[in-house]
């Protein structure tokens, strides 16, 4: 089981207002996606859109208009 840190991204959701937030995740957790979601979406005022496409690491960044916020689960830490 891994440790999401979800509080963590509700904060920072909610420190950057952000109202569409896109979620990248590789394709072990791709079957936690619509839970991701859901606790997000219910903690906060944004609209989530999960990135189906694949996943190559943190330097992967889908190339999406109009959103505020890119989250992007791993398996390892990674601060940028």
């Amino acid at each position: 089981m891994y440790d999401l840190e979800l509080i963590n991204v509700i904060k920072e959701i909610k420190k950057q207002k952000s109202k569409r937030v896109c979620i990248q995740l590789p394709d072990g957790l791709k079957e936690k996606a619509l839970e991701i979601v859901n606790f997000i979406e219910k903690n906060t005022n944004a609209k989530c859109l999960i990135w189906l496409g694949t996943c190559y690491g943190a330097c992967d960044i889908p190339n999406i208009n109009n959103i505020d916020l890119l989250v992007q689960f791993g398996h390892s830490k990674f601060n940028a």
